[in-house]
């Protein structure tokens, strides 16, 4: 039992880990900020949709790697409580 909550610690921290860089990631990028004279053709709303999209995708990595992290601990507790009984 101590080497399966070993293993369920460590991939809690790695999933976490992976969680944390994703969304450093999304908030690393900055989107130019458009003034209200400005005119926008195609090729200004390509860049902000792509980056929206980018931003998107990466958030939803995070959120997976977060929910594979709690489930993973969520385990590890689990193990633990049938290791008392």
């Amino acid at each position: 039992m101590a080497f399966l909550t070993t293993i369920l610690d460590g991939l809690g921290l790695v999933t976490a880990a992976a969680a944390a860089w994703f969304w450093y990631l999304s908030g690393n990028r900055r989107l130019r900020r458009v003034s209200r004279f400005e005119k926008l053709d195609y090729a200004d709303l390509n860049r902000i949709v792509t980056a929206f999209n980018r931003a998107s995708i990466l958030n939803r990595q995070a959120a997976k790697a977060a929910a594979a992290s709690a489930a993973a601990l969520a385990l590890r507790f689990a193990v633990d409580l049938v290791a008392r009984i």
